[in-house]
């Protein structure tokens, strides 16, 4: 990747984890933990790969995105805010009474392709568009985020077998593969994996990268489904949950707890000092 492509996304996605951390304090809840592992993905999406546009969000050629693991909404808002779709002001109102911003996606914000919450039902919306492409002969590519916790849901694998037998090679999903769930890590709960070998046994083109929250790792994921011809891809994406506040990283709690005002200020002045060191 250019470095200096690279170093801006760098700087977008350090003020989207700020995006979240301001969005779940001022609502006194949300989930911080993965919200902050998908930030770099939905960056490099919305920042680089999708055709999208901030001024026309329903144009009919546009790309697809389902945020499946929709309790991660805080981190869609921000980047979506970045991008253009709605005022960086909104962030600061999430899950507040009568305001835009709730506490999972809804397809009345502009650039949510897609309301979601209920675990492992996005794929299935997700498919369902790629399908529509393939039949209107359109050229928009589907893209979908799922929570590795959240693949435990068995209308997941039903969703990767009809992408597969329907041949939806427009159709990319990233799994966060933070090894993280509400409950504790996915062996403590009731693992899914082998995640690659499963998907591989559905039909799918599978790509796993070791560090989900590197920019070059990413693009290259995302440039090799793009190539992908007869089978829908996935990319299984290892991340950290928590991302960027050092605090947070890899510590369970963080699902459903949003920081107080003292966690709140530790959190935005690393990032800040993070944002001045790229900026700088």
């Amino acid at each position: 990747m250019d470095t200096n492509k690279k170093q801006q996304l760098k700087i977008t996605a350090t003020k989207a984890r700020m995006g979240i951390i301001e969005g779940t304090y001022n609502a006194k809840s949300g989930h911080p933990g993965g919200s902050l592992s998908i930030t770099d993905v939905l960056t490099y999406l919305y920042f680089e790969k999708m055709n999208i546009d901030p001024n026309e969000p329903d144009k009919k050629d546009r790309d697809r995105f389902v945020l499946s693991k929709g309790h991660a909404a805080p981190a869609l808002y921000s980047v979506l805010a970045l991008r253009g779709f709605f005022s960086t002001d909104e962030i600061k109102k999430l899950r507040k009474p009568n305001e835009m911003l709730q506490g999972h996606p809804s397809i009345s914000i502009p650039g949510v392709d897609m309301s979601t919450g209920s675990l492992g039902q996005g794929i299935s919306t997700a498919c369902g568009m790629a399908l529509a492409a393939k039949l209107d002969g359109a050229k928009y590519r589907v893209y979908a985020a799922l929570g590795d916790g959240e693949i435990e849901e068995g209308q997941v694998w039903e969703a990767a077998m009809f992408a597969a037998h329907k041949k939806l090679d427009n159709l990319t999903i990233v799994v966060d593969f933070n090894n993280l769930q509400i409950d504790g890590t996915l062996d403590e709960v009731n693992s899914p994996c082998p995640i690659d070998e499963k998907f591989a046994a559905f039909g799918w083109d599978v790509t796993v990268i070791d560090d989900g929250n590197d920019f070059d790792q990413i693009e290259k994921a995302f440039d090799h489904t793009s190539t992908v011809t007869g089978k829908p891809s996935v990319i299984i994406a290892k991340t950290a949950k928590g991302k960027g506040v050092s605090f947070m990283e890899n510590q369970v709690g963080w699902h459903g707890k949003a920081p107080d005002a003292a966690q709140y200020a530790d959190a935005m002045n690393e990032l800040n000092a993070k944002l001045a060191e790229l900026e700088g």
